[in-house]
């Protein structure tokens, strides 16, 4: 009696099959989860600003990115937001969708003008802005709903009330 196994896969050779299947899924797996976490840090190099205080100044360094932007790690009311410094923002500028979840009450409208043009925003007060141990309470804000990602623009109603140099690829923050 003579079996023609030629069109047929053993068992062991399917399951080979699908490990190798497996452990290309998993290593992609997990270079998208490496590569996704060094992009993010040159996105963002300040996920967690160190602070110093010196006779009686806070400060705190940020690392400019590699698209030479200041982005950092912070919190609003208590809530953690990644900011990026702004120094041609008026107001601290929100993403409106985020306005549930950072807790915010409009106070008010106006328009604004931003790099898209003019666009009405929403006023609202913020109770607490925090960088490291840098803290500025009662800050002028507005929800905007033209920002579509998460990032908050950290604009001069927060740096009027620090001072602030550039030195290389540093932007030093300091309490008054």
């Amino acid at each position: 009696m003579v079996i023609n196994l030629s069109g047929v896969m053993s068992s062991h050779q399917q399951a080979g099959k699908w490990m190798y299947i497996l452990a290309w899924i998993c290593g992609l797996g997990l270079m998208t989860f490496v590569f996704s976490d060094l992009l993010d840090r040159q996105s963002n190099p300040n996920r967690a600003p160190e602070s110093v205080t010196l006779a009686n100044q806070t400060e705190v360094r940020l690392k400019q990115n590699r698209a030479g932007h200041y982005v950092t790690a912070g919190t609003i009311n208590g809530v953690p937001v990644e900011f990026l410094v702004d120094t041609g923002a008026t107001d601290v500028a929100i993403p409106a969708h985020m306005q549930n979840k950072l807790g915010l009450q409009v106070q008010g409208s106006g328009l604004a003008q931003t790099a898209n043009g003019v666009v009405r925003v929403s006023r609202t007060t913020l109770d607490s802005v925090t960088i490291g141990d840098i803290e500025v309470r009662n800050v002028r804000a507005n929800l905007n709903p033209g920002m579509n990602d998460n990032q908050i623009l950290l604009g001069m109603s927060v740096l009027t009330q620090l001072e602030f140099t550039q030195r290389g690829d540093w932007l030093i923050l300091r309490t008054l």
